[in-house]
């Protein structure tokens, strides 16, 4: 049997106290599994419309296990037992949750970096299988990416059709691309579910299932789990979560996430995308921030930050003033938050199912692409860091001269209430430990600080930058290819596309009057080691620690 557990403290217990018996007495919870569409005001109503059938995922998704099961099957008898996933966003975020809790490998490429993808396709071809996600069947990044396994499965004499499983929305253009062209098999997912919303459907499944996933556990674990939150009770774990995360007086806008003990591996980064997603538009919203347990957020108390505990069911973690714990296993926790989420939409005001600014950093992308100009140039040099903005018109990096000094200018324009967005467009796993800089420029700056990896976050968390408060300050790390990788039958190559994501992003970025410091490594490996050694010297941090 499913079980849930929940506590708060301070502003989010305060939070509860103000509005379930609201949530409760206008029966917020059963409207929400009947899909009403009318919860989120009218001008929600027809998007949220057609966008509720996450509710029901897992009675619905259960359809798809017989065939998933007998996939797997088929190729592991064949000898494939690698399996590769294509996708952005939460056709890739979710099933990184659920493999990895399981404990079962899927290698994730959600990446336009030459040497990530490079990496992809270099490792264990001959018994891989990928599977292409992507709910509107025309994502760039999923194109490319099947683009360069098919041809290497043909070069490497293997029937590349026999190696292609897609996952895309029923009469999507990949839909009818994919069954003309002949690929293994074509899984359609439900229409009625957004991207963010879409881990317990077929973009979710799939790859954790052929990977070897237990799937029926999963989806028991969310089903019971939907049968406790459509009841309208004060004890409603997800009115109570959705009324801390949209709810608090005055709004703690900052959502410092953190798993402490829960078991379920990369949660944090799930939830991330689903929150900003969802509420980052209008100019309001929430803004998550994955942390760890000692991380400076956590232990600074702010005045905008609540903190949110994914613990285990017999933690007895002892809560600080203005936090949330929440336990609960994978499937569950996935329905919970879904749920949490629109409620405190409908708190905020705001429609938790569109996504208004997500195209734009797409349209700037393309249309560097298309137009192929000179990048801005330096505004100086240090070592293996070119120091630029976004347009080279930022009076507070007057007069600046070192990558130490750009970026004490740039935390100097912090406001009170704002946050640092550290943007890196490199290989994630190669890289990965330049995630640490990420606490240190907490400590610095004394604010919130995200850490996302480029181009993927313009897929969840890019909503929130463009959509919600503006008091974002985005520092942009990006580096010259050693080797670049042509995308086949395209007429630009995996470095040259990545590099007008970052150059989009923050044109748009600067647009909305956000600081934008781009540092550009010519050199990688010598410009992470850089990087690291300047922020740590900042932060006061011996470099040998």
């Amino acid at each position: 049997m499913t079980s849930l557990a929940f506590a708060a403290t301070g502003a989010a217990k305060a939070a509860g106290d103000a509005h379930l018996m609201t949530l409760v007495a206008d029966q917020v919870a059963s409207r929400i599994f009947a899909k009403d569409a009318t919860l989120w005001g009218a001008d929600a109503e027809a998007e949220s419309a057609i966008r509720l059938g996450w509710v029901e995922a897992p009675e619905v998704s259960a359809v798809l296990l017989a065939d998933i099961t007998a996939l797997r099957d088929e190729l592991r008898a064949e000898g494939i037992n690698h399996i590769v996933l294509c996708g952005m966003g939460g056709s890739s975020l979710a099933p990184e949750v659920i493999t990895g809790t399981a404990g079962v490998e899927l290698s994730v490429l959600d990446s336009t970096d030459p040497a990530q993808v490079r990496a992809a396709i270099s490792d264990r071809l001959a018994t891989t299988a990928i599977v292409v996600s992507s709910k509107s069947g025309s994502t760039l990044e999923t194109d490319s990416q099947r683009r360069i396994f098919e041809q290497e499965f043909n070069a490497a004499g293997i029937d590349a059709k026999s190696r292609i499983i897609i996952v895309t929305d029923p009469g999507s253009p990949l839909d009818g691309s994919a069954r003309e062209a002949g690929y293994r098999k074509v899984f359609n997912a439900d229409p009625n579910v957004g991207g963010r919303y879409s881990g317990l459907t077929a973009f979710g499944l799939v790859p954790s299932g052929l990977a070897g996933v237990d799937l029926a556990a999963l989806l028991d674990s969310a089903e019971e789990a939907a049968e406790m939150l459509r009841d309208d009770d004060v004890d409603n774990v997800g009115l109570r979560l959705g009324a801390a995360l949209g709810g608090t007086s005055p709004l703690r806008n900052k959502i410092v996430i953190v798993e402490d003990g829960s078991g379920i591996v990369g949660f944090p980064d799930w939830a991330e995308q689903l929150i900003a997603e969802s509420t980052g538009k209008l100019g309001t919203g929430v803004l998550p921030v994955v942390a760890s347990p000692n991380s400076p957020e956590v232990l600074n108390g702010a005045a905008d930050v609540l903190v949110v505990r994914l613990v285990a069911g017999d933690s007895d973690v002892e809560l600080r003033d203005n936090e949330v714990s929440i336990a609960g296993d994978l499937g569950a926790q996935m329905m919970v938050w879904e749920f949490a989420t629109a409620v405190a939409g409908r708190l905020l005001g705001i429609n938790p199912f569109d996504q208004p600014d997500v195209e734009a950093a797409k349209s700037a992308a393309r249309g560097l692409l298309d137009a192929t100009p000179a990048p801005t140039p330096a505004l100086f040099t240090d070592g293996a860091v070119e120091v630029r903005t976004a347009n080279n018109d930022a009076g507070w990096l007057a007069e600046v001269s070192t990558l130490a000094d750009a970026i004490t200018a740039l935390t100097g324009t912090l406001q009170s209430d704002g946050y640092l967005s550290v943007q890196v467009y490199l290989d994630r796993l190669a890289n990965a430990p330049l995630e640490q800089v990420r606490d240190e420029l907490a400590g610095l700056s004394g604010r919130p600080v995200t850490f996302g990896w480029g181009p993927r976050f313009l897929h969840s968390t890019g909503q929130f930058h463009k959509g919600g408060p503006a008091v974002g300050v985005f520092l942009q790390v990006t580096g010259a290819a050693q080797e670049d990788l042509a995308i086949p039958e395209r007429p630009f190559s995996f470095g040259e596309l990545i590099a007008a994501q970052a150059a989009g992003d923050a044109a748009v970025l600067a647009d909305h009057g956000c600081p934008v410091l781009r540092l550009h490594f010519t050199d990688v490996a010598a410009g992470v080691a850089q990087l690291e050694t300047v922020v740590a010297e900042l932060a006061g941090r011996p470099l040998d620690a």
